[in-house]
């Protein structure tokens, strides 16, 4: 698609609203008005007074167009100005289409957050109608918003200015997923790197616990995440969550989550090393519980894998059990992903996060051509209010969400838990709370300024294979941590 830009800069807003529509389309832009198929024009002309809003969509054969204008003496013009010509393509694809998203022109990540700053300025009453009448959100994602800001608000203030959370990565897994696009390696193909990752990844944690200690940050929350972290041996998980109790302070440790992701890497000896070093916090991913969608999307679990491993991990006295399931799976129908939700809430987990489908360029999915497109959209967008529904019946509520380009129907991933239940490290990972240490490939140290907004981030290198070559390099990148911290460290001192 061609999208002309007349008299603004408003590309990067611009081009995602083409994306809620059009996820992989390439798209050029252009400074001159173009008259052909596929293509867009959007114009802004100030005038003495006021200024003319202009857009138009020729797509498919069809053709529509808005035009308004807004006075210049209107508070933030070129904000207002960015909003009114995104609000007017998003109803001209509308028009064409048949289709609605119902997160209307809101692209961000985080909109819960946006939520809770409007509803400090405006009252809940007043960020409902600025969502509705000014981003076009539905009903039903307005009071998720709200629900969710709830869930996250307590939780955001547990944290204090010293609080960290730790993120220990292991990027393996069984196979790649059909959809995935994470840095993860197959087991098969990263087998001879794994004793040596494991190794340096302890060394890691101890260089990062040094800090934390000369720093005096509180740690709140610790978690394995991947890939796969159960894609490794017992005997490499006891070695790094021993290393982890044995140099970090844990008398503050509010969660401690590992994931065990894959159904068909649970273990008897797996979930005993786990429990045994303190994790208070699993999570055992189906993703469907359909075993012909499952196979479509390159897994080799069944769903009877996930029951069994379900059920072990209540046999080793995990009473905190989290579950994943994604909408819009390839093959996927409503029905289906209907049974699976239920299929889960018979296993009665404490906690199910519900993900909408996300399409990487990365992924196999693109690459074989098999994209999500406007139907796939609507059908996703039905299956998580069904999800929802379902899941606050049963006492199983929102309370934190987050968004990502490129989903099935522009939809968002949930975090849904009994009361007590939920997951504080997703929380403070997507609220940017506090700091997060991270450690392992492809691992992501964002700082937080304490008493402050101020985020830095110190990357990880992203393959194994990087990691254990440079392994001393990436150390020295360790000293930024504490140069952060004695820049901008308030309230309280090391």
């Amino acid at each position: 698609m061609n999208l002309s830009l007349i008299g603004h800069s408003f590309k990067y807003e611009l081009e995602k609203i083409i994306r809620i529509f059009l996820p992989f389309e390439k798209i050029t832009f252009s400074s001159v008005i173009l008259n052909e198929d596929n293509c867009a024009n959007t114009v802004l002309e100030i005038g003495g007074n006021q200024t003319r809003l202009f857009s138009e969509l020729f797509l498919n054969g069809k053709y529509e167009s808005l035009s308004d204008s807004i006075e210049n003496s209107e508070d933030d013009l070129q904000k207002e100005c960015e909003r009114i010509l995104a609000m007017q393509l998003c109803i001209c694809f509308i028009k064409i289409t048949g289709y609605t998203p119902k997160w209307g022109i809101l692209t961000g990540v985080r909109p819960a957050k946006l939520f809770s700053r409007l509803s400090s300025q405006l009252g809940n009453d007043g960020a409902r109608r600025y969502f509705s009448e000014k981003l076009m959100v539905s009903d039903s994602k307005i009071s998720l918003c709200s629900e969710a800001v709830k869930g996250e608000e307590m939780i955001t203030s547990l944290s204090r200015p010293e609080s960290f959370s730790l993120y220990i990565s292991i990027p393996f897994c069984p196979t790649r997923c059909a959809y995935c696009s994470f840095v993860s390696h197959s087991v098969e193909h990263a087998h001879k790197l794994m004793p040596e990752y494991v190794r340096l990844l302890c060394r890691e944690l101890e260089i990062t616990a040094e800090i934390s200690k000369k720093l005096n940050l509180r740690l709140e929350t610790v978690y394995i995440g991947g890939g796969t972290p159960t894609s490794i041996s017992a005997e490499q998980l006891d070695s790094i969550m021993k290393c982890v109790s044995d140099n970090f302070y844990l008398s503050h440790l509010r969660e401690y989550t590992v994931e065990a992701g894959r159904p068909d890497t649970v273990t008897d000896e797996k979930l005993e090393a786990i429990k045994k070093n303190g994790a208070t916090r699993i999570s055992i991913n189906p993703q469907s519980m359909n075993d012909s969608v499952l196979e479509a999307i390159g897994r080799r679990h069944t769903a009877k894998h996930t029951v069994d491993a379900f059920y072990l991990a209540r046999k080793h006295g995990f009473n905190n059990i989290n579950t994943d399931l994604i909408a819009g799976l390839p093959t996927d129908t409503l029905e289906s992903f209907k049974a699976t939700v239920e299929s889960v809430l018979r296993l009665g987990p404490e906690s199910v996060t519900v993900h909408s489908l996300s399409v990487k360029r990365a992924s196999n999915l693109t690459a074989t051509g098999s994209l999500p497109e406007i139907e796939t959209g609507k059908i996703a967008s039905d299956m998580v209010e069904f999800a929802r529904q379902r899941l606050t019946e049963s006492g199983i509520l929102p309370y934190y969400m987050y968004r990502q380009s490129k989903t099935v129907g522009n939809l968002e991933n949930v975090g849904y838990s009994k009361k007590n239940f939920e997951c504080l490290y997703n929380v403070y990972i997507m609220d940017e709370t506090h700091t997060i240490l991270a450690v392992g490939a492809s691992a992501v140290t964002k700082l937080r300024e304490p008493n402050g907004n101020r985020i830095e981030r110190i990357f990880n290198y992203k393959y194994p294979y990087e990691y254990i070559n440079r392994f001393d390099e990436l150390m020295s990148r360790k000293d930024g941590i504490t140069e952060f911290y004695e820049k901008y460290r308030t309230g309280y001192k090391p």
